[in-house]
């Protein structure tokens, strides 16, 4: 019986694609002096009732503000395809920043990944087909790992 094994090419785990995707980003907000944490905890809830839900890089401090990040490095499928199970994450991430405090600098940190067949990136794609979802305060960051560069991709939607 053949199992689909949905493994990155090259990577011990997608785990690990994850956490040093995670690490690319606290480099790169190091270089342009924001110094963040791993594993940042925020109190999330509609109403009375807060649970914890733990950003993947963040602060809160006087030096560096308030600030959180969700890091995602997720592709098109190899056969050039929506990812969809992976877009239900953003759409989560997405919600749960929605609910952060206003006070915070919210970020999606996310990799470049282009589609010839859609001519467009994994993130414009996700911008043109969910903005909806999107929270206005919310900054779409796109790292192109070939370039080793960031550009924010909704900079119409920051207030």
């Amino acid at each position: 019986m053949d199992i689909n094994n949905f493994q990155r090419i090259g990577s011990v785990s997608n785990a690990q694609v994850g956490r040093d995707f995670e690490e690319t980003a606290k480099k790169y907000f190091k270089a342009n002096s924001v110094d963040l944490t791993f594993g940042h905890p925020l109190h999330l809830g509609i109403g009375r009732i807060k649970k914890s839900h733990t950003f993947d890089l963040g602060c809160n401090d006087s030096i560096n503000g308030k600030i959180i990040v969700e890091c995602k490095s997720h592709t098109w499928t190899s056969g050039g395809n929506v990812p969809s199970a992976k877009i239900t994450v953003w759409n989560e991430a997405m919600y749960y920043f929605s609910l952060a405090p206003k006070d915070y600098r919210k970020v999606f940190f996310i990799l470049k990944d282009y589609s010839t067949k859609r001519n467009e990136t994994l993130g414009e794609y996700y911008i043109r087909t969910y903005k909806h979802l999107i929270p206005d305060d919310v900054e779409i960051m796109e790292y192109d790992m070939v370039g080793q560069s960031v550009r924010t991709i909704n900079e119409r939607m920051v207030v």
